[in-house]
């Protein structure tokens, strides 16, 4: 697996923690699949910054392989929101198989692309 472009790290986004946050935007949200990532988007009232979440099957790996693709998902999300900042959803990104192995150039694309189809961007 090659090492990340950047290990600078940006400000951290409000984070979704409870179980019943991430239940509410699977139910109720939109889901946006790629090739490296899987983003349900569910739009708030407000106009507070986005919160995010993220999630890891274990079909993807043991405890390390999925703490690792957990990790590269979370830096992706930094450097994407550092440059464009969103407000007023509740963001999950659910990592998937190829994320592992996914180049994080193109996992970067994956999901600003994923934002795109969502109408955030």
């Amino acid at each position: 697996m090659p090492p990340a472009p950047s290990l600078t790290l940006a400000a951290k986004p409000a984070r979704l923690k409870r179980r019943a946050e991430f239940l509410r935007v699977a139910a109720k949200g939109r889901k946006i699949a790629t090739d490296g990532l899987v983003l349900q988007v569910l739009p708030r009232p407000d106009k507070a910054p986005v919160r995010l979440g993220f999630t890891v099957t274990r079909k993807v790996g043991n405890a390390v392989v999925r703490n690792r693709v957990r990790r590269r998902l979370k830096q992706a999300a930094r450097l994407l929101l550092k440059e464009h900042p969103l407000t007023g959803a509740d963001l999950v990104l659910v990592g998937r198989d190829g994320t592992r192995t996914r180049p994080f150039p193109a996992l970067q694309d994956d999901l600003r692309r994923a934002l795109v189809r969502a109408g955030l961007q």
